[in-house]
């Protein structure tokens, strides 16, 4: 993994506007986020887990590392991040953004990730 991770959490070190559990198992997790224009989950990976986001209002701006790219994802629209892979989330836009993310199949961890 990156030689700048450092920080293995069950509970992340960030702030968004809203967080609501839906389901909470052993090896899946599913939330749905509403971030507010400006909120950012800062780089982090997973080290089992998927992510898959469905963008439910709004726009979302995900960043990944391992290869390099910014994609905006729209309403209607979804995304999948592999375990392993270094990513950030970020509401760009004027407007509130909420989405679904369903975690898994894998221990649920957050592990930050220094620029």
């Amino acid at each position: 993994m990156e030689k700048s991770a450092t920080n293995y959490a069950k509970t992340p070190n960030y702030q968004v506007k809203n967080i609501e559990p839906v389901i909470a198992g052993s090896d899946v997790r599913a939330r749905l986020f509403t971030l507010a224009p400006g909120d950012v989950i800062p780089w982090h990976y997973h080290r089992e887990a998927a992510d898959h986001y469905f963008i439910l209002r709004g726009e979302l701006t995900i960043s990944t590392r391992r290869p390099e790219e910014t994609q905006t994802v729209r309403v209607g629209s979804n995304y999948r991040i592999a375990p392993g892979r270094p990513h950030l989330i970020a509401n760009r836009s004027a407007a509130d953004c909420q989405f679904l993310l369903l975690q898994g199949v894998g221990t649920s961890d957050w592990v930050k990730v220094h620029d």
